[in-house]
Protein backbone atom coordinates (compact mmCIF):
# COMPACT_ATOMS: atom_id res chain seq x y z
CA UNK A 1 0.00 0.00 0.00
CA UNK A 2 1.22 3.49 -0.70
CA UNK A 3 0.02 7.02 -0.08
CA UNK A 4 -3.42 8.46 -0.67
CA UNK A 5 -2.57 11.87 -2.05
CA UNK A 6 -0.47 13.61 0.56
CA UNK A 7 -2.84 12.68 3.38
CA UNK A 8 -2.00 9.05 4.30
CA UNK A 9 1.41 7.51 3.82
CA UNK A 10 2.02 3.86 4.65
CA UNK A 11 5.67 3.18 5.48
CA UNK A 12 6.71 -0.47 5.89
CA UNK A 13 9.45 -1.21 8.42
CA UNK A 14 12.95 -2.01 7.29
CA UNK A 15 14.04 -5.41 6.02
CA UNK A 16 13.68 -8.07 8.70
CA UNK A 17 11.53 -5.85 10.94
CA UNK A 18 7.86 -6.58 11.42
CA UNK A 19 5.27 -3.84 11.52
CA UNK A 20 4.22 -0.75 9.67
CA UNK A 21 3.87 3.00 10.23
CA UNK A 22 1.10 5.21 8.93
CA UNK A 23 1.64 8.95 8.67
CA UNK A 24 -1.52 11.04 8.52
CA UNK A 25 -1.42 14.71 7.49
CA UNK A 26 -4.41 17.06 7.16
CA UNK A 27 -5.20 17.98 3.57
CA UNK A 28 -4.00 21.43 2.52
CA UNK A 29 -5.92 23.65 0.16
CA UNK A 30 -2.85 25.63 -0.91
CA UNK A 31 0.86 25.02 -1.29
CA UNK A 32 3.43 27.20 0.51
CA UNK A 33 3.98 29.25 -2.65
CA UNK A 34 0.24 29.77 -3.09
CA UNK A 35 -0.02 30.94 0.54
CA UNK A 36 2.74 33.49 -0.11
CA UNK A 37 1.02 34.64 -3.31
CA UNK A 38 -2.28 34.96 -1.43
CA UNK A 39 -0.61 37.11 1.23
CA UNK A 40 1.11 39.24 -1.41
CA UNK A 41 -2.21 39.78 -3.21
CA UNK A 42 -4.10 40.67 -0.04
CA UNK A 43 -1.35 42.93 1.29
CA UNK A 44 -0.93 44.58 -2.11
CA UNK A 45 -4.63 45.36 -2.34
CA UNK A 46 -4.60 46.74 1.21
CA UNK A 47 -1.58 48.94 0.54
CA UNK A 48 -3.14 50.20 -2.71
CA UNK A 49 -6.30 51.16 -0.84
CA UNK A 50 -4.19 52.74 1.93
CA UNK A 51 -2.18 54.73 -0.63
CA UNK A 52 -5.37 56.04 -2.23
CA UNK A 53 -6.72 56.86 1.24
CA UNK A 54 -3.54 58.71 2.11
CA UNK A 55 -3.72 60.70 -1.14
CA UNK A 56 -7.33 61.58 -0.28
CA UNK A 57 -6.22 62.95 3.07
CA UNK A 58 -6.47 60.03 5.49
CA UNK A 59 -3.16 60.21 7.34
CA UNK A 60 -3.87 57.02 9.31
CA UNK A 61 -4.45 54.79 6.26
CA UNK A 62 -0.81 53.57 6.03
CA UNK A 63 -0.81 52.73 9.76
CA UNK A 64 -4.04 50.77 9.33
CA UNK A 65 -2.56 48.98 6.30
CA UNK A 66 0.52 48.04 8.31
CA UNK A 67 -1.58 46.63 11.17
CA UNK A 68 -3.92 44.90 8.75
CA UNK A 69 -1.02 43.32 6.84
CA UNK A 70 0.49 42.05 10.10
CA UNK A 71 -2.87 40.58 11.14
CA UNK A 72 -3.36 38.87 7.79
CA UNK A 73 0.21 37.49 7.94
CA UNK A 74 -0.39 36.08 11.43
CA UNK A 75 -3.72 34.54 10.42
CA UNK A 76 -2.24 32.90 7.32
CA UNK A 77 0.74 31.64 9.31
CA UNK A 78 -1.60 30.09 11.88
CA UNK A 79 -3.65 28.48 9.10
CA UNK A 80 -0.47 27.04 7.58
CA UNK A 81 0.80 25.74 10.93
CA UNK A 82 -2.54 24.06 11.66
CA UNK A 83 -1.90 21.98 8.55
CA UNK A 84 1.34 20.69 10.08
CA UNK A 85 -0.41 18.76 12.81
CA UNK A 86 -0.40 15.13 11.99
CA UNK A 87 -0.59 11.67 13.43
CA UNK A 88 1.73 8.72 13.39
CA UNK A 89 0.32 5.25 13.90
CA UNK A 90 2.94 2.56 14.48
CA UNK A 91 1.73 -1.04 14.43
CA UNK A 92 4.31 -3.56 15.58
CA UNK A 93 3.91 -7.17 16.78
CA UNK A 94 4.16 -6.04 20.41
CA UNK A 95 2.54 -2.58 20.46
CA UNK A 96 0.23 -0.18 18.66
CA UNK A 97 1.20 3.46 19.25
CA UNK A 98 -0.57 6.62 18.17
CA UNK A 99 1.37 9.89 18.38
CA UNK A 100 0.15 13.41 17.72
CA UNK A 101 2.77 16.12 17.51
CA UNK A 102 5.35 13.89 19.18
CA UNK A 103 3.04 13.14 22.12
CA UNK A 104 1.83 9.55 22.65
CA UNK A 105 -1.97 9.51 22.88
CA UNK A 106 -2.66 5.77 22.68
CA UNK A 107 -0.61 2.63 23.26
CA UNK A 108 -1.69 -1.00 23.59
CA UNK A 109 -0.84 -4.54 22.54
CA UNK A 110 -2.27 -5.22 19.05
CA UNK A 111 -4.01 -8.41 20.18
CA UNK A 112 -6.30 -6.38 22.45
CA UNK A 113 -6.87 -3.37 20.20
CA UNK A 114 -10.35 -3.00 18.74
CA UNK A 115 -11.08 -0.65 15.89
CA UNK A 116 -14.46 1.05 15.54
CA UNK A 117 -15.81 3.25 12.79
CA UNK A 118 -18.60 5.06 14.59
CA UNK A 119 -21.79 6.10 12.87
CA UNK A 120 -22.55 8.89 15.38
CA UNK A 121 -19.39 10.86 14.70
CA UNK A 122 -16.53 11.13 12.28
CA UNK A 123 -13.30 9.31 12.67
CA UNK A 124 -11.95 5.94 13.61
CA UNK A 125 -11.51 4.87 17.22
CA UNK A 126 -8.97 2.45 18.64
CA UNK A 127 -9.77 1.00 22.05
CA UNK A 128 -8.17 -1.38 24.51
CA UNK A 129 -8.62 -2.04 28.23
CA UNK A 130 -11.04 0.83 28.76
CA UNK A 131 -8.86 3.36 26.94
CA UNK A 132 -9.68 4.73 23.55
CA UNK A 133 -8.25 7.18 21.08
CA UNK A 134 -9.53 8.69 17.89
CA UNK A 135 -7.35 8.64 14.79
CA UNK A 136 -7.74 10.52 11.55
CA UNK A 137 -10.37 12.98 12.80
CA UNK A 138 -9.27 15.48 10.13
CA UNK A 139 -9.63 13.03 7.23
CA UNK A 140 -12.40 13.14 4.66
CA UNK A 141 -14.76 10.20 4.07
CA UNK A 142 -12.66 8.54 1.33
CA UNK A 143 -9.45 8.83 3.34
CA UNK A 144 -11.19 7.53 6.49
CA UNK A 145 -12.42 4.50 4.59
CA UNK A 146 -8.91 3.82 3.26
CA UNK A 147 -7.44 4.25 6.75
CA UNK A 148 -10.01 1.87 8.23
CA UNK A 149 -9.13 -0.79 5.64
CA UNK A 150 -5.41 -0.35 6.30
CA UNK A 151 -5.81 -0.47 10.07
CA UNK A 152 -8.06 -3.52 9.93
CA UNK A 153 -5.49 -5.40 7.82
CA UNK A 154 -2.43 -4.26 9.77
CA UNK A 155 -4.02 -4.98 13.16
CA UNK A 156 -5.04 -8.47 11.99
CA UNK A 157 -1.50 -9.09 10.73
CA UNK A 158 0.07 -7.84 13.98
CA UNK A 159 -2.22 -9.92 16.19
CA UNK A 160 -1.65 -13.18 14.35
CA UNK A 161 -4.38 -12.98 11.71
CA UNK A 162 -7.20 -12.93 14.20
CA UNK A 163 -10.57 -11.89 12.69
CA UNK A 164 -11.33 -8.18 13.15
Amino acid sequence: MAAVGDVIEVVPRGTGEAGVQLWLQPPRALTAGQFRALFAGLAGAMWLAAGLGWLAGNAFAPLFALLHSAGVALALRQAWRSGERGEEIAIEPSVVKVRRGGEAVFSAHPYWVRMQVREDGPGIWLSSSGREGQVGAFLGPAESLYLARCLRQFLADASGGRNR
